[in-house]
């Protein structure tokens, strides 16, 4: 696997390199955000490592130039920050993951694998739209075969819709499967619905006014 790694403590940095390809994988580091930057616009890489406070460009920041690219590339974020707004704007843009400092290498190593599994495993599809599918026995959505990285509560919403496909999944269903009954309004819902959608290609979760959402079923299914 292909790793992009931004972290700019130099042990931290040296050692994480070390240990992922003594592994297996192969490792690009980088210190600071700008240079990480051009190197993920120019090069594909299969999963990014990013911490949050590092020079330049910061590891969120970052992260949010690449998902207005439209880029879906799995992230998983290290960093030292517990502020819950920190993490949830990690989420939010489609952070796959998130590991608080310090942790143990082989943690990290395990987060990979569980990330490999569940984007590579033998998939069976249910077909969303055209272009999409979503498997959820491994809960990754792809796009023409290609899976299409969102944050796990987008993936739930997608989970939830998938299974309730032609019928309509209300806000309390949204609220008790992806909120677990957490005490949140509509207007919540809608903001999360409306995030998931900007980070689709295609637009086949439709709204039904007051009352929540469908995924209508693909023709010639």
């Amino acid at each position: 696997m292909k790793i992009l790694l931004l972290e700019d403590d130099m042990m931290l940095h040296m050692t994480i390199i070390e240990y992922l390809e003594t592994v297996g994988h192969s490792v690009k580091g980088f210190r600071e955000g700008e240079s990480a930057l051009n190197a993920i616009e120019s090069r594909n890489y299969d999963l990014l490592i990013l911490d949050i406070n590092v020079p330049n460009i910061d590891g969120l920041t970052l992260l949010e130039k690449i998902y207005h690219k439209k880029m879906t590339i799995p992230t998983i974020f290290i960093s030292a920050l517990i502020d819950i707004e920190d993490i949830s704007r990690a989420f939010e843009l489609g952070c796959y993951d998130y590991l608080k400092k310090p942790f143990h290498l082989k943690e990290l190593s395990l987060r990979i694998n569980k990330m490999l599994q569940m984007y590579h495993s033998p998939q069976e599809h249910t077909r969303l739209s055209d272009g999409y599918s979503f498997d959820e026995s491994t809960m990754c959505l792809s796009f023409y075969n290609k899976p299409h990285i969102l944050a796990n509560r987008q993936l739930q919403i997608i989970q939830l819709l998938a299974q309730y496909r032609g019928t309509v999944v209300s806000y309390d269903m949204l609220r008790e499967y992806v909120w677990e009954n957490y005490d949140i309004d509509n207007a919540t819902i809608r903001a999360e619905v409306s995030r998931l959608k900007k980070r689709l290609q295609e637009d086949f979760i439709i709204n039904v006014r007051s009352l929540g959402y469908i995924i209508e079923r693909v023709k010639n299914l």
